[in-house]
């Protein structure tokens, strides 16, 4: 986990990164999202030493992602069920199994999407809720919100004069 950065706190990417940029923490989700719940089916599908599942579970935890549920007394023991706010993960995962596939499974997909019902494989993509156009970076502008700082529009001025030079001047 990195420290928290007040330049970056409003960013939303960079507070996403914080709760969930860790290495062990996507796949924690990736696997709750598959329905694991407890700490060693966690353990077994990830190789993971019990004491780093046990300090990434405890941050899920208090980020809001997981409610822990107590099911034995003796000895205690707890489920590990993914809250709204961690279930609203999954379109992250969905589209990092995409891009993998898209461009790191050279030798082909080992993981695949498809739906529930059919097994038929899916191919996720962002769209406007609204519209239902793709959401992609040549027709997306990032603007400033209406709790933006200063900083903030400062920044995204900066990057919306850049993007207007390179659409003027292209290479």
């Amino acid at each position: 986990m990195q420290p928290k950065l007040a330049p970056l706190a409003e960013c939303p990417c960079a507070r996403a990164v914080e709760t969930v940029g860790e290495w062990w923490s996507i796949l924690i989700l990736r696997d709750a999202l598959q329905g694991f719940t407890r700490f060693d089916e966690f353990q077994r599908s990830l190789g993971i030493a019990p004491n780093m599942l046990a300090r990434r579970l405890k941050h899920l935890t208090e980020s809001g992602l997981f409610e822990r549920r107590l099911y034995s007394e003796r000895p205690k023991r707890y489920d590990y069920v993914l809250t709204g706010k961690g279930r609203d993960f999954f379109p992250v995962v969905a589209a990092l199994v995409a891009f993998g596939n898209r461009h790191l499974a050279p030798e082909g997909e080992a993981l695949l999407l498809a739906e529930r019902e059919t097994g038929a494989p899916l191919m996720p993509i962002m769209v406007d809720a609204a519209s239902l156009r793709p959401i992609t970076s040549e027709s997306v502008a990032v603007v400033a919100g209406p709790r933006a700082s200063a900083g903030m529009h400062r920044r995204l001025a900066l990057v919306a004069a850049r993007n207007a030079a390179a659409s003027t001047h292209p290479d």
